[in-house]
């Protein structure tokens, strides 16, 4: 038996005989005396193997890193001057008496405190690269807030009840994962997107606070803030209005980032309608730490004879924005032209600018090749509705409205994130969380020609909205938000459709007709029939909460065996090719392409 975890030996043992289990972290020889670092998931402590113990130092001689090790041995005191404050065990020392190896390791292929490995490797060799301490505290990190999550939720009556892995295909907005049914030939299950029908389901069966931490599956384009499979926090409460089930899990929030690392999000959220970020941040999830916002300049521009300005502001669903920059004239044009080809990513076809070198000579005092084909009038409003002063900087976007929403959005970010942002106070280094309410029902799909739901079909609408969906949808808001932190959407719900006939009249303003939708979701439709109580919910991305909490830089670092973006598993090579007697079973024929004759 251990006496305790490695990383745990400290003064209070001193002079006791301890026996830890652990992994050869390093081996030091230093003149006659071996020195071992010993590790496990809590720390590392340091093995002093004296020559005097003959018998344990030969041993020791044998040992090479990653070696799977037994030691026992006597605490003592490090010599002054030896201690190391970064470690829990840094005060103290283990002389050894016994070692036994309980397994050797061939050579690693890296070392585990090396920090400049590529993500290859290191998905390659994911058991070795979970030994690594930062990836083994990520790990613990996402145990303890999911165990805070449980807590909290317990306390409040919510109760944990699975839900089927293996379900119906319904369109929810990402492709489904299938799943061919031996028994049912030419029929296929859908790994579930959400858990989100069931849930709805169950608060008609009358468990009326329903939680889950549950895997889901979208077969979508990656990035870092996705995975092919991913851990979703997902609750559903009966008879409480969108205000009350936002309290509920605001207060969840808190209380899992104060007890899993100390930090104290404020007393309340503040909240913002979907309208007012995309007027002023273009985006809805706006990262509150970044102090820049967009000047609508859409009519101002109507009249100038700046063509790209004009017609984007003269253009149905055009947008003419402004992103004023305190201090910014200082930037040089190699920055500003970085800053163009960064804004190209997101369809942008250019960066207009204007320098604020005085505003006491008017136009004389701005700076830029677009100046003179902009009136007097129109310059004036600009930085009158900018505040612009001297040595100030105004960025233009002028485009459709999400080519000007995502690429002056991403170009705010960029700016006040950056080492000029962070120098000039354009970056508040802190947690801001923030609610963002009041989402349209519906978006136009211009290339269907129909309109498609903003959240997912079973969101309700705002009361008094119901007749919208069948006059006028891009009118209608749902009772649907969003949490918001630094930038990344955490966690986003709606209250529910509970009344059948409201359900039909959302799957009319998308055009999926009663066959069709008693097709997909009859089982759903037949349950709103049974006195389906009011209810809503919310889902968090417990990978996203857990990433932002590490500092991380994707959620493939807090994901035990993570995918790469190519969907990819490196180290079991999944996926993989099966023999042709598993795909006769399951009533499939894979498609060969031939290659054409020459």
């Amino acid at each position: 038996m251990r006496t305790c975890y490695t990383g745990q030996v400290s003064t209070q043992h001193l002079d006791q005989t301890v026996t830890l289990y652990g992994w050869a972290h390093r081996r030091r020889d230093h003149g006659g005396v071996i020195f071992i670092d010993l590790r496990d998931r809590e720390g590392l402590a340091q093995i002093v193997c004296d020559p005097d113990r003959a018998e344990t130092f030969a041993m020791a001689e044998k040992v090479r890193n990653e070696f799977c090790l037994k030691i026992t041995g006597k605490v003592r005191s490090r010599p002054a001057g030896t201690e190391n404050a970064g470690l829990k065990s840094g005060e103290i020392e283990i002389l050894c008496h016994e070692i036994e190896i309980l397994n050797p390791s061939v050579t690693p292929p890296f070392q585990l405190d090396d920090d400049n490995l590529s993500e290859t490797t290191r998905l390659t060799h994911r058991v070795l690269d979970l030994r690594r301490p930062q990836m083994q505290n990520n790990l613990m990190l996402r145990y303890r807030v999911a165990i805070e999550v449980r807590k909290f939720l317990d306390t409040l009556g919510f109760i944990d009840i699975e839900t089927p892995m293996l379900t119906k295909s319904t369109p929810e907005g990402a492709r489904d994962y299938l799943v061919p049914s031996r028994v049912n030939a030419g029929q296929f299950f859908a790994l579930p997107q959400s858990p989100q029908l069931f849930k709805q389901l169950l608060m008609v069966a009358g468990f009326d606070r329903y939680y889950q931490i549950t895997k889901c599956f979208r077969d979508e384009d990656l990035r870092a803030d996705r995975q092919p499979e991913f851990t979703q926090i997902d609750c559903e409460t009966s008879f409480l209005d969108e205000v009350e089930i936002r309290a509920i899990f605001e207060e969840m929030i808190r209380s899992v980032f104060k007890t899993a690392i100390n930090v104290d999000l404020p007393k309340q959220f503040p909240t913002m309608t979907y309208g007012e970020a995309m007027r002023l941040y273009g985006s809805d999830k706006p990262d509150l730490r970044v102090k820049l916002q967009f000047t609508d300049l859409t009519e101002v521009m109507k009249s100038v004879d700046f063509k790209v300005f004009a017609a984007a502001a003269n253009m149905d669903g055009g947008r003419v924005v402004g992103l004023r920059v305190p201090g910014g004239s200082e930037m040089s044009r190699s920055e500003i032209d970085q800053f163009t080809q960064f804004v190209g990513i997101y369809g942008a076809k250019g960066l207009a600018y204007i320098k604020v070198n005085d505003t006491s000579k008017g136009r004389e005092g701005l700076q830029s090749p677009i100046v003179k084909n902009i009136h007097d009038q129109a310059l004036d409003a600009v930085l009158s509705r900018t505040g612009a002063t001297n040595g100030d900087i105004i960025f233009f976007g002028a485009d459709k409205a999400k080519v000007v929403n995502d690429a002056i959005g991403a170009l705010r970010n960029k700016i006040g994130q950056s080492e000029f942002g962070r120098k000039t106070g354009l970056f508040e280094a802190d947690w801001r969380p923030l609610w963002v309410v009041d989402f349209p029902m519906f978006e136009y799909d211009e290339e269907n020609a129909r309109w498609s739901a903003v959240h997912h079909p079973f969101t309700a609408p705002k009361d008094g909205h119901e007749d919208y969906m069948s006059t006028d949808p891009g009118r209608c808001i749902a009772k649907a938000y969003d949490m918001v932190l630094n930038g990344w959407e955490i966690g986003g719900g709606s209250v529910r459709i509970h009344r059948e006939e409201v359900q039909s009249k959302v799957f009319r303003a998308l055009k999926i007709n009663a066959e069709e939708a008693r097709a997909k979701f009859g089982f759903l439709l037949d349950a709103l029939q049974y006195g389906a109580p009011p209810h809503g919910g919310i889902a968090f991305g417990l990978d996203r909460i857990c990433t932002m909490m590490t500092g991380a830089e994707s959620i493939r670092d807090v994901i035990a065996f993570p995918k790469t973006q190519r969907a990819q598993d490196l180290l079991t090579q999944a996926p993989s090719s099966v023999d042709e007697k598993q795909l006769r079973e399951l009533h499939i024929r894979l498609r060969t392409t031939e290659t054409p004759q020459a």
